[in-house]
C-alpha cells in the first residue's frame, strides 16, 4: 500500500499543468510550436504567418494569425508530463484564457525582450546564444540563423579566456540575483551567511537553484529567461525552467480534493462541439482517476451521465486513453449535459462522504456551516457582454438549425449571450467585442452552413434612475370561473452599494404575511422589470425595490401576481426619472512618439480622457478612458494614423451617466427620430 502511494506521489510530482500568456503578437503559439518540436511531437516546425501550427488548428485563427479558442496539448520532456494551454492574447477572448488559467498550476509569460532581460550574447539578427547566471554555462546555437531549426547548440561553462566584458557582466548580474534571492528566501540567506560570505562565485548552482524554486513556488518572485521563439533559440531551457521550477499539481493546495482523498473530483472547464463525435468536455482532475465508459456525477447539475471515452488533448488530435490520474487534463466524450463551470464526482455517496469530512474538519468552529456547495470547485466569472446585433437566419426553414447552432456555441463560450427581443421577436447576439461576434458569425456559416444575416453591432448601455419614486397597480382579471385580483404598492430607490446589480427587500410586515411561493412570483416581476428599463429597454442597475404592500385573492396565479409588479415596477422607474449609463473601456496604445499627437487629437474627437502617457523603451503607452460606442472600427482608423506601427488593448472599466445632450441623441436615434 505504501508502495502504490509512493509511486502516485512521483506520478504527480513529474505533471507540469502550464499555460503561455501575453498580450496578442508576442510570440506565444510560435513558443508553443517550438516546444512541440524540440520535445518530439512534432516532426516540422509550424509557423503562424504559414498557417500551420498545431494550437491554432481553427480556419478563422490561420487565416488572421491569432489564437481565439485556447488549445491544450500534452507532451513529454526530460521524464515530465507537460500539459500545455496556449491561450488568446486578444481582449475579446479574455474568458478563453481566465478559464484556461482557472486549472492549470503555472503560467508562462511571454515578453519583449526588448524591455530588458538576462543575458544574451548578440543581438536583433545577431542573437545567437545566452548566458545562464545559475550555472554560469554559455549556450550557443549553430548554424545558419535561416536555416536552422534550433535543435543544435553548444553548452560550456564560462572560461578565464572568455570575453572578460561579459565575465564581468556575468559576475555582477549572478551576484545581484543571488541577493535578490537571498532577500526572498530565508533558507537561502543563512547558507550565505554560514558558508560563502562574500564570495558569492562559490555558490553551487543546485543550491541556488532550490532557492529559486522555492521562492517561485511561494509567489515572491518570478524567474526571467532570454530567448527567440521565431528565431528557434532559449526554447530548450525555457522548458527546463517549466519542469525545475513551476510547482506539481499536488504542490497547489486544493480544499476539495483534499476531502475526496482517492475519489475522483474534476472540474469541466471548456467544451468544444465535434462533428462527429459531439460536445467534448475538458476536465482538470484534482483527485481520483477518470476512467473511460464510467458513470460520473455533475454536482452543479444534480443529475448523473455516462462517460463513453476518454482522450487526451493534443490540440485538434486526439489520443484514447482507457484512464486518466490526479493533476492531469483530460478530454471526455458522452457528456450531454456538463457545461464550463461543473464539479464533476464518481457518484453521489462520494460527495455525501467528502461534505462529512470537510463538516468533521471544522467541527471545531462553530460558526462554520458547511452547504454542499463548498464542495464545488471554483467555476469562472463570465464577464458581461458590452456589444449586441440581431441574427437573422436566410429563411424561417433555417431557424431551427441556427437556434440549434447558437446552442452549442453558448455552450461552448459562455461568454457569448443569446437572447430574443420581446418586441420584434428578433435573436440578439450578444458578444464581447466587434471581433467577438465576427467570428461567431463566421463559425456559424463555415462550421454549420447557414448563411445568416447580421444586424447593425450596437453597444449594451444600461440604465439606472435618478429619484426614489412610489407606485402603486391593481390587477382585476377574470378568466374562466376564476378571479385574479392583486394590489401592489412599492418603491424604487437609487442603490449605490452595488453599481452593477440592483436588489429587492419587503417591509417586514409584508414579508411575514406572505407565502414563500408568492414572496417569489413577486421577486420574479421585479426581476422582470429590472431585464428592460423604461427608457430604451436595456437592463436596470443600480436600484433597490421596496416591497411595501402585496395583497391578494385566494386562487390568483403566481404568473398574475408577476405581471402586476412588473406593471407598477415600470411605472415607479418611469416616475424616478431615467439616466443611460455607457460602458467605458480603458484604453492603452503603444506607439511611436512622432504618432502621439494625431492619435491624441483622434481620441479627444471620441470623448476620450487621457489619463497618462509612459514611455516604454522607445515606444510611447498612452493610457486613457474613452466610450465604447465612440470606438467603433477604431482598429482601422489606429492602422492609418500610425502607418501600422502601432497596438492597443481595451477592457471594460465601468459604466458611467451620459450627459443629457448625448442621451438625447442617443434616445431619439434609437426611437428612429434621427
Amino acid at each position: 500500500m505504501q508502495n502504490n502511494m509512493e509511486k502516485k506521489l512521483q506520478l504527480l510530482q513529474r505533471i507540469r499543468n502550464i499555460g503561455i500568456m501575453a498580450h496578442i503578437d508576442a510570440g506565444k503559439t510560435t513558443t508553443t510550436e517550438r516546444m512541440l518540436y524540440y520535445s518530439g511531437y512534432t516532426r516540422a516546425l509550424g509557423d503562424v504567418d504559414d498557417g500551420d501550427t498545431v494550437t491554432d488548428y481553427m480556419t478563422q485563427e490561420r487565416e488572421r494569425g491569432i489564437t481565439i479558442q485556447s488549445a491544450a496539448v500534452t507532451f513529454d520532456w526530460k521524464d515530465h508530463r507537460i500539459n500545455l494551454i496556449d491561450t488568446p492574447g486578444h481582449v475579446d477572448f479574455t474568458l478563453e484564457v481566465e478559464r484556461a488559467l482557472r486549472v492549470l498550476d503555472g503560467a508562462v509569460a511571454v515578453f519583449d525582450a526588448s524591455a530588458g532581460v538576462q543575458i544574451p550574447i548578440g543581438s536583433g539578427k545577431g542573437f545567437t546564444g545566452l548566458v545562464d547566471l545559475i550555472t554560469r554555462q554559455k549556450m550557443v546555437w549553430l548554424g545558419n540563423s535561416l536555416t536552422d531549426d534550433g535543435r543544435d547548440f553548444e553548452t560550456r561553462a564560462l572560461q578565464a579566456s572568455d570575453d572578460p566584458e561579459m565575465l564581468q557582466a556575468v559576475s555582477e548580474a549572478r551576484g545581484a540575483l543571488i541577493e535578490q534571492v537571498a532577500d526572498l528566501d530565508d533558507e537561502f540567506a543563512d547558507l550565505l551567511l554560514g558558508d560563502y560570505g562574500e564570495n558569492f562565485d562559490a555558490v553551487p548552482s543546485g543550491k541556488l537553484q532550490e532557492a529559486i524554486r522555492r521562492v517561485t513556488l511561494a509567489r515572491k518572485g518570478v524567474p526571467v529567461l532570454c530567448g527567440s521563439s521565431l528565431k528557434n533559440k532559449g526554447v530548450q531551457p525555457l522548458l527546463d525552467a517549466i519542469t525545475a521550477y513551476l510547482p506539481a499539481p499536488n504542490e497547489r493546495l486544493h480544499d476539495v480534493a483534499r476531502w475526496y482523498k482517492d475519489d475522483l473530483s474534476a472540474l469541466a472547464f471548456k467544451v468544444v462541439h465535434d462533428k462527429q463525435r459531439g460536445p467534448l468536455v475538458f476536465v482538470r482532475i484534482y483527485s481520483g482517476c477518470m476512467k473511460a465508459q464510467s458513470a460520473i456525477h455533475n454536482i452543479n447539475r444534480n443529475g448523473t451521465e455516462r462517460m463513453s471515452r476518454l482522450l487526451l488533448p493534443f490540440a485538434d488530435q486526439h489520443i484514447e486513453i482507457p484512464s486518466l490520474s490526479a493533476g492531469n487534463i483530460g478530454l471526455t466524450v458522452g457528456l450531454k449535459h456538463t457545461v464550463t463551470g461543473d464539479t464533476i464526482v464518481s457518484s453521489k455517496a462520494s460527495a455525501a462522504a467528502a461534505l462529512r469530512r470537510a463538516q468533521d474538519e471544522t467541527k471545531s468552529d462553530k460558526n462554520s456551516h458547511r452547504e454542499s456547495s463548498s464542495l464545488v470547485l471554483a467555476g469562472v466569472e463570465v464577464p458581461e457582454p458590452v456589444f449586441f446585433c440581431s441574427i437573422e437566419p436566410p429563411s424561417m426553414a433555417k431557424q431551427a438549425d441556427l437556434e440549434h447552432a447558437l446552442n452549442c456555441l453558448q455552450r461552448e463560450d459562455p461568454s457569448l449571450k443569446v437572447r430574443t427581443d420581446h418586441d420584434s421577436g428578433q435573436t440578439i447576439l450578444c458578444g464581447m467585442g466587434e471581433l467577438h461576434i465576427e467570428i461567431i458569425h463566421d463559425r456559424i456559416k463555415r462550421e454549420y452552413n447557414i448563411e445568416t444575416h447580421l444586424g447593425p453591432l450596437q453597444v449594451a448601455y444600461r440604465e439606472t434612475i435618478l429619484q426614489s419614486a412610489s407606485a402603486t397597480d391593481m390587477l382585476d382579471r377574470t378568466l374562466g370561473d376564476r378571479r385574479h385580483l392583486v394590489n401592489i404598492e412599492l418603491t424604487v430607490h437609487p442603490w449605490t452599494e452595488s453599481g452593477t446589480s440592483c436588489d429587492i427587500t419587503f417591509e417586514e410586515e409584508v414579508k411575514a404575511q406572505l407565502p414563500a411561493d408568492v414572496r417569489e412570483a413577486v421577486e420574479n416581476g421585479v426581476q422582470s422589470a429590472y431585464l428592460q428599463g423604461p427608457l430604451m429597454g436595456f437592463p436596470v442597475q443600480g436600484v433597490q425595490t421596496v416591497i411595501q404592500h402585496a395583497s391578494l385573492e385566494s386562487g390568483t396565479s403566481a404568473a398574475m401576481v408577476s405581471a402586476c409588479v412588473s406593471r407598477c415596477m415600470l411605472k415607479a422607474l418611469r416616475q424616478a426619472g431615467g439616466q443611460v449609463l455607457e460602458p467605458v473601456m480603458d484604453l492603452e496604445v503603444t506607439l511611436w512618439e512622432e504618432h502621439l499627437s494625431p492619435v491624441l487629437g483622434d481620441l479627444a474627437q471620441r470623448r476620450g480622457t487621457v489619463r497618462d502617457i509612459q514611455s516604454r523603451q522607445e515606444d510611447k503607452v498612452l493610457l486613457a478612458t474613452v466610450p465604447l460606442a465612440e470606438m467603433m472600427g477604431y482598429s482601422t482608423v489606429m492602422r492609418t494614423l500610425t502607418s501600422g506601427n502601432a497596438t492597443f488593448s481595451l477592457q471594460l472599466s465601468s459604466y458611467e451617466s451620459m450627459n443629457t445632450h448625448d442621451q438625447n441623441i442617443l434616445v431619439n436615434k434609437m426611437a428612429g427620430l434621427t
